[in-house]
């Protein structure tokens, strides 16, 4: 479509739409508007029927305006849904056009309408966030079809007539409202997924990069809208274009395999086409991508093909994006600024987008994706930040500002909820400070069990954030310090100083406390924005940890360095992750060798104790380890890989995620294998994971033979209250039995909740 670029010729809107304008002036309900909006469009239209259908909250189709049908008809006439032509067209959100409409199959005749005479019939969804509001319908006494340019002025009036009666609902309150019939989503909704990081939370929903509302929806001049969007989506071309050659790339999961599907979108000319077309019938170029977003979101949420409702984020995407270049905004990150109390909800939040929110203020997040094992995930479960992802749809379901209860234990989000909902959740957000107060009341002690067994309680960390946690929690130091977080967050790679000053200040914060660094974990879903993306059919096997520093010694060999200076006067811990041979580690720690060489050489100071030891993350491993404890200083079982990979079940794909209990009875006896077999060797050894912030996981784990868990910040408080009630011999006589090579018990799970309520262990 040859596009003007003069933007002083101006292309006045067409009839219609000049008569809706006029029709929205002056009136105050939402059945006025109605009345005056059939009216101007049987003028404009020179039809002989207009009526609007709206759905109730029974799904029922209602009459609630017309000019041409008989008006006692009105808010009488009910059609179930599917039930007739009106019925049919909001059951699949898309336009129906008969010359004959009383020979169609699916004519349903209503007498009281008194529409018999009337043969050609054109209905269009009047469309909302995804949710199908109603039907407007025009007819007429002729047999014909209504032209292209017919269909498409209903539409455009369609898409005005479902913002502008939400808008007169919401201000005009009881006075506004049409009885029996809700237009926006104002009733109570519960939405399901999944638990990402523990917590309670109550506040006010805040659309991550919301869309932006149009403040007008009718083109003064279409001639200029046209200019106006073309240069919009040449901006979002080039934002998408820079996206996939990395010099914009988010710091998500996405592979370059999956930005270049999201360009092809960008650059679908059907979409693009539609969006002109829109403009042409006489909208802004802001009100196009909201109809035409409408319509894609109408139709793809009723697919029941997994695949095509996928493609629904991408032209989500899209579209907020090509909204924030024709406001004007350079394309970035999401918005800063929020309300306190602030609910996030976004289809997925990169560990940098996260950071860039004032966390004071964030009370929780809600994603339609995401992952139990993504670093926004484990940023949130450090920094205490309820987390729920997987909650599908959710997103045309929420409205900026829409009062939201976050349930981070069970994974709900109560979306505008009931009183009595809101009370008995402020009850349990009372209980759960009950029990902060108890956690803190033993924040001192060290974690004892009746039969005195010392058990290290750490945390896991990886940001500056999470190092006031150690004293606050009297925690026994960092088990994990995750150092790729850094990369991750930079536009560039950190320069040596950059990293050395981050481990020294974890040195510093932990004090006497031992620090243990985890060299680099890159590749699977962690990837830099400032490195090319390799695509790998099964990345979490693929090339990812070690592997990398292997080959590429610089980068390893570069980080050991700024470890070692960092470490200078101090005790230094380094470990390796996804070891999967001796060799690899031999190898590995031969090029720590040579950069403490390296630094005698240079008379740089050394630490005043060095202890290299291995993440065990690999079932090979495992079986490996009197081998490994031969070589290395120390053994720290990475649990979440380790029983990923045991039982072959990716813990990101929500299909298998669940189908083990890592109190299987295999799974409890490798892990006591694990810690036996260092003990003999005398190789200290500790887990860290979600297993070990889970009391009734931890428990199990002392009796196993583990006397140091490094976890989140949420589980020191809790883990250490059952601890401190924990008989573990005893316990290990009631677990032995059931994990021995012929047990036939599918999880030892329940025996042990059994155990801890006649033991009155806290869990």
């Amino acid at each position: 479509m040859a596009v003007s670029r003069d933007p002083n010729i101006v292309t006045r809107p067409p009839r219609l739409m000049r008569a809706i304008r006029k029709a929205m002036a002056g009136t105050e309900s939402v059945q006025e508007r109605l009345d005056d909006f059939v009216d101007a469009i049987t003028e404009a239209m020179q039809v002989a029927v207009a009526s609007i259908y709206l759905r109730r909250p029974s799904r029922e189709l209602e009459l609630s305006a017309t000019r041409g049908l008989k008006k006692s008809a009105v808010h009488k006439t009910l059609m179930q849904p599917g039930e007739g032509l009106v019925g049919h067209v909001a059951q699949t959100a898309r336009p129906l056009n008969l010359a004959d409409a009383p020979s169609h199959p699916l004519f349903s005749y209503r007498p009281e309408t008194g529409e018999e005479k009337y043969y050609s019939f054109l209905g269009v969804p009047i469309l909302r966030g995804g949710r199908t509001l109603g039907v407007l319908v025009v007819q007429s006494e002729e047999q014909r079809n209504f032209n292209e340019e017919e269909v498409e002025d209903l539409l455009t009036v369609a898409m005005v007539l479902a913002e502008i009666i939400v808008d007169d609902e919401r201000i005009g309150g009881q006075k506004g409202a049409l009885k029996g019939i809700t237009l926006a989503p104002t009733k109570p909704e519960t939405h399901e997924g999944k638990a990402f990081a523990d917590g309670l939370a109550e506040g006010i929903a805040h659309l991550h990069v919301p869309p932006v509302t149009p403040d007008n929806l009718l083109a003064e001049n279409i001639a200029t809208e046209e200019i106006r969007l073309e240069e919009g989506v040449a901006v979002l071309r080039a934002s998408v274009d820079a996206m996939v050659s990395g010099e914009a790339a988010s710091l998500s999961r996405a592979s370059k395999e999956i930005y270049e599907t999201y360009r092809m979108f960008a650059y679908d000319r059907k979409w693009v086409q539609r969006l002109r077309e829109a403009v042409h019938s006489g909208l802004t170029a802001e009100a196009a991508v909201e109809r035409v977003r409408n319509e894609h979101r109408a139709r793809l949420m009723k697919s029941p093909d997994p695949y095509m409702r996928a493609r629904l984020h991408d032209l989500e995407d899209l579209a907020n994006r090509l909204l924030r270049a024709l406001s004007g905004e350079i394309l970035g990150p999401g918005n800063k600024d929020l309300p306190d109390g602030a609910v996030i909800f976004a289809r997925d939040l990169g560990p940098a987008e996260l950071l860039d929110y004032e966390q004071d203020k964030l009370a929780g997040i809600v994603l339609e994706e995401g992952a139990h094992s993504s670093h926004t995930s484990i940023i949130c479960r450090a920094i205490g930040i309820p987390l729920i992802g997987r909650a599908e749809g959710v997103l045309d379901r929420i409205e900026m500002g829409d009062q939201v209860l976050l349930d981070g234990e069970a994974g709900e989000i109560h979306v505008r909820p009931v009183q009595s909902r809101i009370d008995g959740f402020r009850l349990r957000v009372s209980i759960r400070g009950e029990k902060a107060k108890a956690y803190e009341a033993i924040r001192g002690r060290p974690a004892v069990t009746k039969d005195g067994r010392h058990i290290a309680l750490q945390l896991n960390a990886g940001l500056l954030v999470d190092l006031p946690h150690l004293d606050r929690e009297s925690a026994d130091g960092i088990g994990l310090f995750r150092t790729e977080f850094q990369f991750m967050v930079a536009e560039f790679m950190p320069r040596l100083k950059e990293q050395t000053e981050l481990y020294k200040k974890a040195l510093d914060a932990a004090g006497h406390r031992p620090v243990t660094f985890r060299t680099l974990d890159l590749g699977g879903d962690k990837i830099l924005p400032y490195m090319d993306p390799l695509p790998e059919e099964n990345p979490a096997i693929g090339w990812r940890a070690i592997r990398i520093g292997l080959d590429r010694p610089a980068l390893l060999r570069y980080q050991c360095r700024a470890l070692i200076a960092a470490g200078a006067h101090k005790h230094l811990r380094v470990m390796f992750p996804m070891v999967t041979t001796v060799d690899e580690f031999i190898e590995a720690r031969a090029l720590f060798d040579m950069e403490v060489k390296r630094a005698l050489s240079l008379g740089k100071t050394l630490p005043k104790k060095i202890e290299v030891g291995v993440m065990l993350e690999t079932p090979s491993l495992a079986w490996s380890v009197r081998a490994i404890c031969d070589h290395a200083d120390f053994v720290s079982v990475g649990a979440n890989d380790l029983m990923q990979f045991f039982f072959a079940a990716d813990r990101d794909n929500i299909r298998v995620a669940d189908r083990y209990d890592p109190l299987h009875p295999a799974s409890l006896s490798i892990l006591r294998f694990i810690a036996e077999g260092c003990k003999n060797a005398g190789v200290p050894v500790s887990l860290c994971g979600e297993m070990a912030g889970r009391p009734l996981e931890a428990i199990c784990l002392v009796a196993l033979g583990f006397e140091a868990l490094s976890m989140p910040v949420t589980g020191i408080g809790p883990v250490k209250a059952a601890i401190l009630e924990l008989d573990a011999e005893k316990l290990n006589r009631l677990i032995t039995p059931l994990i021995t090579i012929d047990s036939r018990v599918a999880s030892v799970r329940q025996h042990v909740r059994e155990f801890c309520m006649e033991e009155g262990i806290p869990i």
